[in-house]
């Protein structure tokens, strides 16, 4: 599970992860821990997003999301269904694993 790589000329280690070491109890997360991994994942998505975009397209959702920074934005419903509809996929597929073990086992 685990290698030895080289990357920009630095010797290191990649670990395979699997779903089990995924798994997120959002439960054992203080609020203020919770509102750190919440801005760390919208910027791996939005940062995901935005490379996806032309120059132009980019800077109108940058402003769009510039704006809810005074509180005029109204987060659209997909991006909350998106979120609920990956840690759902997140959940099963970890549950899968633990399916899988169990009856290896």
């Amino acid at each position: 599970r685990m290698m030895p790589v080289t990357m920009l000329g630095r010797s290191l280690f990649i670990r395979e992860l699997t779903p089990q070491d995924l798994k997120l109890e959002v439960d054992q997360f203080s609020r203020g821990e919770a509102i750190r991994a919440a801005r760390h994942l919208a910027f791996v998505v939005g940062t995901a997003h935005a490379r996806q975009m032309d120059k132009a397209t980019r800077a109108r959702w940058l402003a769009l999301l510039d704006a809810d920074r005074r509180g005029t934005l109204d987060t659209p419903s997909w991006l909350w269904e998106s979120v609920v509809s990956l840690s759902g996929r997140h959940e099963a597929g970890y549950l899968d694993h633990c399916r899988r073990y169990a009856l290896a086992a």
